[in-house]
């Protein structure tokens, strides 16, 4: 039975690719529709999160040109995650594929992604079968990246990143979700749907420069660890109770030295002590009060994520 598809594009100053991307997209739409897999009124967002080009004025000519292609404008940058987002709630259909608008991404798998939905997967992960178009520097990172991640406790899916396609019921219940700091190769596996995997390889850039620099891959991995886990905070807890302990052993073989051998330096101990055993303590109740400041900032994280500033 044929589905109405939904294609999300989020784009930051993506001017220079973005007519292409339109294309090849369309052109794929047509594809699944000769095929059966999928209706005539699916549709294509993009979805501009703020951007300083020409972005915007692109969306609103493709859009003025096909039905199909509809435009989503937050009213400012907020990032990759949010862009993404806003274009799942936004966009209609009984499944929704995301997509960089960069068309390093193999688009032709959706069809396969497709075909894994109607055999009753709800999730489908788009995953790069290698990182060979990467530079050495970040194949390195990135593997120990998702390593850390697993160590972490979070689940995450190796080698994937925002590339799936998702069911209308998976998104609803995404919806849920509440938090403002988001990650969502974190969130969207706690889902618990039936899931697939298909694998692609990724290519170069059409065109343009990555929106995505080391600063931003930072703050997206330290998010990816902050709101999924609570590890940090422990093994900070657990160097303090190191460090007290260490301490104790400290102040006993100080005494030592005091009362028993002429070693002693006079005055030293009564500076070491405090310094050490205090340090500890002090490691120890941060990690402590750090447990639970964890708890109430993923309960009370409640501003909003974004605004939309025009649709078409």
């Amino acid at each position: 039975m044929a589905i109405r598809l939904g294609i999300v594009v989020p784009c930051y100053n993506e001017e220079e690719v973005l007519p292409e991307t339109n294309r090849r997209l369309l052109d794929l739409l047509n594809h699944l529709q000769q095929s059966g897999l999928v209706t005539a009124d699916n549709s294509l967002y993009f979805v501009d999160d703020g951007s300083k080009d020409r972005t915007w004025e692109i969306i609103e000519s493709l859009a003025a040109a096909d039905s199909r292609v509809h435009g989503i404008k937050l009213s400012r940058n907020r990032g990759h995650q949010n862009a993404l987002l806003a274009g799942l709630f936004g966009a209609e259909g009984d499944a929704v594929v995301t997509v960089d608008a960069d068309l390093q991404d193999d688009i032709t798998i959706i069809e396969e992604m497709v075909h894994r939905f109607s055999e009753g997967c709800e999730i489908v992960y788009g995953v790069r079968k290698s990182r060979a178009v990467d530079t050495a520097f970040k194949r390195s990172s990135a593997g120990m990246y998702y390593k850390f991640l697993a160590w972490m406790g979070v689940d995450v899916v190796y080698n994937h990143a925002d590339f799936r396609l998702m069911s209308r019921r998976a998104v609803d219940s995404l919806r849920q979700y509440s938090e403002v700091n988001l990650f969502l190769r974190g969130i969207i596996p706690l889902l618990g749907f039936p899931t697939a995997t298909v694998y692609y390889d990724r290519g170069e850039r059409f065109a343009g420069v990555s929106k995505y620099p080391l600063r931003r891959m930072l703050a997206l991995a330290i998010d990816g660890i902050t709101s999924f886990s609570v590890m940090p905070l422990r093994f900070i807890a657990a160097l303090g109770l190191l460090v007290c302990l260490l301490s104790i052993a400290m102040i006993g073989w100080v005494l030592y030295l005091r009362l028993f051998t002429a070693a002693a330096i006079p005055g030293w101990a009564s500076s070491v002590l405090p310094i050490y055993f205090l340090g500890g303590i002090q490691l120890l109740s941060i990690g402590i009060l750090g447990e639970y400041v964890a708890k109430i900032y993923l309960e009370t994280k409640r501003r909003p994520r974004y605004f939309i500033e025009k649709v078409i």
